[in-house]
């Protein structure tokens, strides 16, 4: 840290520099069992998402509440209904987005001021039941600062259903496109042949039998002709956070 602050001093970094090594040391500790990262949108361009599945509710009301006190924000993924009402968090001051189906909830302080809208975000999935995982993709995104558009149910079974989709989320210029599907996954590779923007194929585990719960849907994007990023199984927390940055980058 001190070496940082010499460096600043002698003119040899810039203060964007500066924040940014700077921001390393930044730590809260959460009681005995966490420690936020406070700083890591500010190093990264990308904050960190707290994990529900496999804590205690009140571990994540905890991390949730330091989140906000340092940063404003606090991002959690796979935290359904019932942890969302055990946690006491709707008894709290904090503003609640809570997702049911995509168990994944946003928590802002009142004061909070959202990051500047940077870039656009396209997604498009094969089918309803992807739907859950899209809208984890689309809030975290949105988390990001990305505005997004959203198009459902457009696989390749009904191609008619396609272009007309894709058309509407062209118009919004988008930055980088997110194309979940299950089963074959072949949506992100056909949509990948036709746009001038990055794809990220978002394999979902709505298929069953063989090659089910996403693994023949995996397989296929990254055997994938046409160029296409491809995140794991039901990663739309992954999607979303590569969507923003491309995104973000695309709009400067």
């Amino acid at each position: 840290m001190d070496d940082t602050l010499r460096d600043l001093a002698a003119g040899r970094i810039t203060v964007e520099e500066a924040r940014r090594a700077l921001s390393i040391h930044a730590v809260t500790d959460v009681g005995d069992f966490g420690r936020f990262d406070t700083h890591r949108d500010i190093r990264t361009g990308i904050p960190e998402v707290i994990l529900g599945e496999g804590k205690a509710p009140a571990e994540v009301r905890a991390l949730v509440e330091a989140a906000c006190s340092v940063r404003g924000q606090a991002i959690v993924s796979r935290f359904d209904t019932d942890a969302l009402d055990s946690s006491g968090l709707e008894e709290s001051d904090l503003i609640l987005d809570h997702h049911a189906t995509a168990r994944f909830l946003v928590a802002r302080t009142v004061a909070f001021n959202p990051p500047e809208p940077k870039g656009v975000v396209g997604i498009v999935t094969a089918g309803t039941s992807d739907l859950p995982v899209a809208h984890e993709a689309r809030m975290m995104a949105e988390g990001m600062g990305a505005r997004t558009v959203l198009e459902a149910d457009c696989g390749v079974a009904g191609p008619a259903r396609l272009a007309p989709a894709l058309s509407r989320v062209l118009e919004a210029d988008p930055g980088a496109l997110v194309v979940a599907a299950g089963r074959e996954g072949t949506l992100p590779t056909v949509v990948s042949a036709l746009v001038p923007v990055p794809v990220i194929g978002l394999p979902v585990s709505s298929g069953y039998g063989e090659g089910g719960k996403g693994k023949a849907a995996l397989y296929s994007m990254l055997q994938s002709c046409s160029p296409l990023a491809v995140v794991n199984i039901d990663n739309g927390v992954m999607a979303g956070q590569l969507a923003a940055r491309i995104a973000r980058l695309a709009s400067r």
